[in-house]
């Protein structure tokens, strides 16, 4: 090499895989926190006002779904997967059966 070469005093860092895996797993580790807001809907009516005015307690919606169908399940109001009601202990739960890919183009 001549003394004009630009390369001459050229140093490398080495770059271990260790330390892109940790970085990484930070980067990770920094969107664990932000809440979420999960929805799960079992159907949907559609009726006009009045006959909404007119509902009362023990009156019965009907849902554009049937028994045994799943449910949707929403993240942040956008659709991500469909699953199904299940019960644990007195509580209300959902099982995801599904995952819905989406264009995210959107």
């Amino acid at each position: 090499m001549t003394a004009s070469d630009p390369t001459q005093n050229v140093e490398f860092e080495e770059i271990k895989k260790s330390d892109h895996v940790e970085t990484r797993k930070k980067d990770i580790d920094a969107i664990y926190d932000i809440p979420v807001q999960i929805s799960a809907v079992l159907g949907k009516a559609s009726m006009q006002v009045s006959q909404l005015l007119k509902l009362g307690r023990g009156a019965v919606v009907e849902l554009d779904r049937k028994v045994g169908e799943s449910i949707d399940i929403y993240v942040n109001n956008r659709l991500v997967a469909r699953g199904e009601v299940i019960v644990i202990e007195d509580r209300l739960g959902v099982t995801m059966t599904e995952i819905v890919k989406s264009d995210r183009t959107q």
